[in-house]
C-alpha cells in the first residue's frame, strides 16, 4: 500500500483526534484508537536505542488499555491537571498489509492549578498504524521518551 495523500491525511486527523482526546481529558475513549491486540508503551530513549525490553508501562491488547483508563478514573488519587499535546509532522512509510510505519515528535505540557506550566515529557512516537477502508488505528504505539525522569508520577497516558 502506498502512502497517498488520502492515507496522510487519515494519519493525521488520527493524531490530531488523539491528542485532543487526551488534552480534553476524555480518557474512556482513549482505548477506541487502538485494535483490540495493540500494544501501547512508554520506554526510555536509553533502552529503546539500545532494544531493551524495560517500559516504564507496558500495555497490552485493548483490555490491559481500558483496566488503566479503570485505575486512572477509579482508584488513582492525584492533584488534577491538564496536559496539552504539541506534535510534530509526520514521518510515514508504507508496509505490508495496509500498516504504515509513523514517526513523530512530541512535547506534553502540564499545568497543575496554581502553578506554571512545566515540560512534561518530550519524545517521539513509533507507531504502526492499521488502515483499512472504515478505521484508522493504532496497532503499536511507542512513546519514547527522551527526559530522564517523568516529574512524580505516570498518569494519562502520554
Amino acid at each position: 500500500m502506498t502512502v497517498t495523500t488520502a492515507v496522510r491525511e487519515r494519519l493525521a486527523d488520527l493524531y490530531a483526534a488523539y491528542a485532543s482526546c487526551l488534552d480534553d481529558g476524555r480518557f474512556g475513549e482513549w482505548p477506541e484508537f487502538f485494535t483490540e491486540d495493540a500494544w501501547y508503551r512508554v520506554v526510555p530513549r536509553e533502552n529503546y536505542d539500545q532494544g531493551l525490553p524495560l517500559s516504564t508501562l507496558s500495555l497490552k491488547g485493548k483490555a490491559m488499555l481500558k483496566d488503566r483508563i479503570y485505575g486512572i478514573e477509579s482508584t488513582i488519587f492525584h492533584a488534577p491537571y491538564y496536559q496539552r499535546h504539541i506534535l510534530g509532522p509526520l514521518q510515514i512509510s508504507a508496509g505490508a498489509d495496509g500498516v504504515f510505519d509513523v514517526r513523530c515528535n512530541f512535547l506534553v505540557v502540564r499545568t497543575k492549578r496554581d502553578m506554571m506550566a512545566e515540560i512534561f515529557s518530550v519524545g517521539y512516537y513509533v507507531d504502526k498504524v492499521k488502515v483499512n477502508e472504515t478505521t484508522t488505528l493504532f496497532t503499536t504505539k511507542i512513546c519514547v521518551f527522551d527526559n530522564d525522569l517523568i516529574p512524580n508520577s505516570l498518569i494519562y497516558p502520554i
